[in-house]
């Protein structure tokens, strides 16, 4: 594989879903939303992608309504698209999810209404899944044992670093609703997070793509995959949509972590380049490249583009 720029390849690639939220026995959401369809979509094209993540971390809300069916129906959807990709699954929990199925369905283990905090090792990147649900409720929060443990497992960094990843961000949010279930205890997050080797927070929870910073941290938020919300809607509402699904694709560098939002869907292409144009790039020199590619005065004649 030829470089064609100043960036070394990623040493990480990982895959950001976020808010499926399936129904028992394939139901629509709302009556209305295919979530089932959109998890196949989303899979169809991070597998089309090419990008083969090494882990897909799903940060909560995996079902509506915590049906043991609806976790079952997730499971099939998502593990032969991992198995295929050989990418690993991190299940994270979210406030519409049941921590007793989640256990025992998607994990194997015995049901329990403990958190469902957990640490995986990928090569060298540490992923940290931390259950921020509050049962019985819609907003986040978490427990001081729950930040005990974080303490504990961020006392050793990790050779490549660590990702943390949970439900509710730790950012604010401009849809003003969306702020009542926010996260709770942030500056005990903070305390815990400063200084440690976390180099970004992957989250869910708001149906629309966003990101901030959080302890000096970048937060990057997904989209939902089932609807999302129009935060340019009309101030005071909440309005959720069938469109505008996104998930995101994690790069890990050595020295920054690269989040990359990709829409759903198949747009109609209008531009573009062949894999025998890239080729033929990627068998120039470096200052033929910088001619043939950048130069405005450039004589390279591009293929037409077919559908």
């Amino acid at each position: 594989m030829v470089q064609l720029g100043q960036h070394a390849p990623p040493i990480h690639a990982i895959a950001h879903i976020s808010d499926t939220h399936l129904l028992g026995g394939g139901r629509p959401l709302y009556g209305a939303v295919g979530t089932d369809a959109h998890v196949e979509r989303a899979f169809a094209q991070l597998e089309r992608s090419g990008a083969n993540p090494e882990a897909i971390v799903i940060t909560g809300d995996l079902t509506d309504l915590g049906e043991p069916d609806a976790y079952e129906r997730l499971k099939a959807l998502v593990e032969p698209a991992a198995e295929r990709m050989r990418s690993r699954i991190i299940w994270v929990m979210g406030n519409h999810d049941e921590r007793e199925p989640f256990a025992s369905i998607l994990l194997g283990e015995e049901p329990t209404a403990a958190p469902q905090d957990r640490v995986y090792d990928v090569g060298g990147l540490r992923i940290i899944a931390l259950d921020s649900s509050v049962p019985g409720y819609h907003h986040g929060d978490l427990e001081p044992a729950q930040l005990e443990w974080l303490r504990d497992q961020l006392a050793t960094p990790a050779p490549h670093g660590t990702l943390l990843a949970l439900h509710h961000p730790p950012i604010p949010t401009p849809v003003e609703l969306m702020a009542i279930i926010e996260l709770d205890h942030q500056a005990e997050l903070a305390e815990v997070l400063r200084g440690s080797d976390v180099r970004a927070i992957l989250a869910g929870h708001l149906h629309y793509s966003t990101s901030g910073t959080f302890a000096g941290i970048p937060v990057s938020v997904a989209a939902a995959t089932c609807y999302t919300i129009d935060s340019s809607a009309e101030p005071g509402t909440l309005a959720g949509v069938d469109g505008g699904q996104t998930f995101n694709l994690v790069h890990v560098y050595d020295d920054q972590v690269v989040h990359s939002i990709v829409p759903l869907g198949d747009a109609r292409r209008v531009a573009g380049f062949s894999g025998a144009f890239l080729d033929a790039l990627a068998a120039m020199t470096p200052e033929e490249r910088r001619e043939a590619f950048s130069s405005k005065a450039s004589t390279f004649q591009l293929p037409p583009l077919t559908d």
